[in-house]
């Protein structure tokens, strides 16, 4: 059952809205519906959902390779809301250690490029 979450989204725009709003995104199979991704959440992670909001990002094409040309596979993403108190405290020590790893590599690049110049 925990095979149709395929990973939660991990970028500054979802690190943005969990600190904002309490708001996670996964990426799960095309073929659950709202109320089954409600129900999937609750189970596995113990919280309550307020909301869901799911949307199909455009198929990204692959690089081009004689043996497998075409598409990326299709998913769908999810974006969850939480009640104010509640929250899944794995992704969001997960999303600040890559926002720091990230924040830590802008910050050697820049002062690379200040050396250079």
């Amino acid at each position: 059952m925990i095979d149709l979450i395929k990973y939660p989204v991990i970028n500054f725009k979802s690190y943005r809205a969990l600190m904002l709003n309490n708001q996670y995104m996964f990426n799960v199979d095309l073929r659950l519906t709202k109320p089954q991704i409600k129900k999937l959440i609750e189970q596995y992670f113990d919280v309550n959902v307020v909301s869901v909001n799911t949307h199909r990002p455009p198929r990204k094409k692959r690089l081009y390779i004689q043996t497998s040309p075409g598409y990326k596979k299709r998913y769908k993403r999810v974006i969850i809301k939480l009640e104010k108190n509640q929250e899944i405290p794995y992704i969001k020590s997960l999303m600040a250690s890559n926002l720091a790893a990230a924040m830590q590599r802008a910050q050697s690049a820049q002062a690379s490029n200040s050396t250079e110049a």
